[in-house]
């Protein structure tokens, strides 16, 4: 029932935030954008009580996406917000590469059999990413490949946590995860390439769905125990 009715309150800030970007209402975007991640938190909090270290984690990641948002809804002539945004959205990727590892230590012996297609895969695309972003990036590259670097490794850590969880919670947080990768992506080409048309509505979406499939995951997850641990 709560997922419910959170994912009916989420559709409807979703499709609030899209309309504020395809009509570029400023004032309904300025009331719309965090209400994203504010609904998101109070789900997680009511449905998990953040009994656990991988939902503080994870909370504590939304905080920082949260304060991002807000940072970013008002960096128009003010390059300095653009930089406090990226550093509070890496900070929130630490903590949920944070989360993600402790996946990893609850079943480290357990062999995953797409992790080295993952790191391949992702770094692959990070740095084809970057060399192409490279020549326009002037005073911003050594921050944009730290946090391309960074999203790649959340990445590959969602990736990680095959067979250490339920697959339900794998697949959201994982999908959450590659669409974080492609809003993030879009944004930088955007901002330091070619413009993108409804460049807004398009992160935004995807941005929106990240975040969603990842607190969809942390609600669900449940860890793995094989026959070797009872």
């Amino acid at each position: 029932m709560k997922t419910k009715i959170f994912s009916f309150l989420f559709l409807t800030v979703f499709f609030i935030q899209l309309y504020a970007e395809y009509s570029d209402n400023n004032n309904l975007r300025t009331f719309s954008k965090p209400l994203i991640v504010i609904t998101l938190l109070v789900w997680l909090f009511v449905s998990t009580n953040l009994k656990g270290r991988f939902h503080k984690r994870i909370f504590t990641g939304l905080i920082f996406g949260l304060a991002g948002d807000v940072l970013l809804l008002f960096q128009t002539g003010r390059t300095s917000f653009f930089i406090y945004g990226l550093i509070a959205f890496l900070l929130c990727h630490i903590f949920y590469i944070r989360a993600f590892t402790l996946d990893h230590k609850s079943n480290p012996n357990k062999k995953n059999p797409y992790f080295l297609w993952a790191v391949g895969a992702f770094g692959v695309f990070c740095a084809g990413l970057f060399f192409y972003l490279q020549p326009r990036l002037g005073g911003m590259q050594f921050p944009v490949l730290m946090y391309a670097i960074i999203i790649t490794i959340m990445a590959v850590m969602a990736v990680n946590r095959y067979g250490k969880v339920n697959i339900l919670s794998f697949k959201m947080i994982l999908y959450g995860a590659l669409f974080f990768l492609l809003s993030d992506s879009a944004l930088a080409v955007n901002k330091f390439a070619d413009p993108i048309p409804q460049s807004g509505a398009l992160i935004m979406a995807t941005y929106m769905i990240a975040q969603y499939l990842i607190v969809y995951g942390t609600i669900e997850r449940k860890l793995v125990v094989t026959k070797t641990e009872i």
